[in-house]
C-alpha cells in the first residue's frame, strides 16, 4: 500500500513538473546493524511513518560486497537496514529509541545464535544532528535499562552502504515460513523479553 501512494504521489508530481515525492513526503534516513538484517527490516518496516527498509553491508574494507563475503566475517562489513521514514509521521529519536528494544545491546560477539563481526550492532550517523540524537537516546537508554549489563552497541559514522542482493529484501515476506523458523530457532525474541520485558512491534 505504501509503495502504491508513492507511485501514485510521484506520478502526480511529474505531472506537475515535479519530478521528487520528497516535495510531499518529507523522506530522511537512518541507518542501524541489529544482527539478521531480515529480522531488522521486518521490525523496522512495521513502525509507524517507515516508507521502506533495505538490507546492505556497510562499513567494510571491499567495494561491492557480496553476502558470502561478508559472511565470512574477513571484510568488516555489518549487516545492516537503510530505513527511509516520513519525518511528519515519526521523528528520528523515536526510531531510534525502538531500536535498542529489538537488539541485545549487550552482545560483543554478534547477536542471538548468529557470531561475528557482521552482525554486531551498531548506529551509523551520517550528520552531526544525527550522530547527536544516537547519543542522547544511549544516554537515555543507559540510564534506564532494565538490566545490568553494559550497553556496547556502538555509534559510527556512516560510510558505503551496499545493498544486498534481491533475494534477502523482504525475505521476511517471500520466505515468511523459513524465517519464522529462523527467528524462533536463532533465540530472538526470547532473548529481547528477557533483556526488556517484552518484545516490541511496530506502530501502526
Amino acid at each position: 500500500m505504501k509503495n502504491i501512494l508513492l507511485l501514485i504521489a510521484s506520478l502526480w508530481l511529474m505531472q506537475s513538473g515535479v519530478s521528487n515525492a520528497q516535495a510531499l513526503i518529507k523522506e530522511k534516513e537512518l541507518i542501524v546493524a541489529g544482527g539478521c538484517f531480515w529480522c531488522t527490516e521486518s521490525d523496522f518496516e512495521k513502525h509507524k511513518g517507515v516508507l521502506r527498509a533495505e538490507s546492505g553491508y556497510i562499513n567494510g574494507t571491499t567495494d561491492n560486497p557480496s553476502y558470502k563475503s561478508v559472511s565470512s566475517n574477513k571484510t568488516g562489513h555489518f549487516e545492516a537496514v537503510k530505513i527511509t521514514y516520513n519525518s511528519d509521521i515519526v521523528s528520528l529519536r523515536e526510531l531510534v529509541d525502538f531500536y535498542w528494544r529489538t537488539i541485545d545491546p549487550t552482545d560483543p560477539h554478534g547477536q542471538f545464535c548468529d557470531k561475528g563481526s557482521s552482525y554486531k550492532t551498531a548506529l551509523f550517523y551520517q550528520d552531526e544532528n544525527q550522530q547527536k540524537v544516537f547519543n542522547d537516546s544511549l544516554s537515555e537508554i543507559e540510564k534506564t535499562k532494565p538490566f545490568p549489563e553494559k550497553i556496547v552497541t556502538e555509534i559510527l559514522q556512516a560510510k558505503t552502504f551496499y545493498p544486498a542482493e534481491a533475494y534477502h529484501q523482504d525475505y521476511y515476506k517471500k520466505s515468511s515460513l523459513r524465517y519464522r523458523f529462523y527467528r524462533s530457532s536463532c533465540g530472538r525474541d526470547s532473548r529481547i523479553k528477557d533483556l526488556w520485558g517484552k518484545v516490541v512491534t511496530g506502530k501502526h
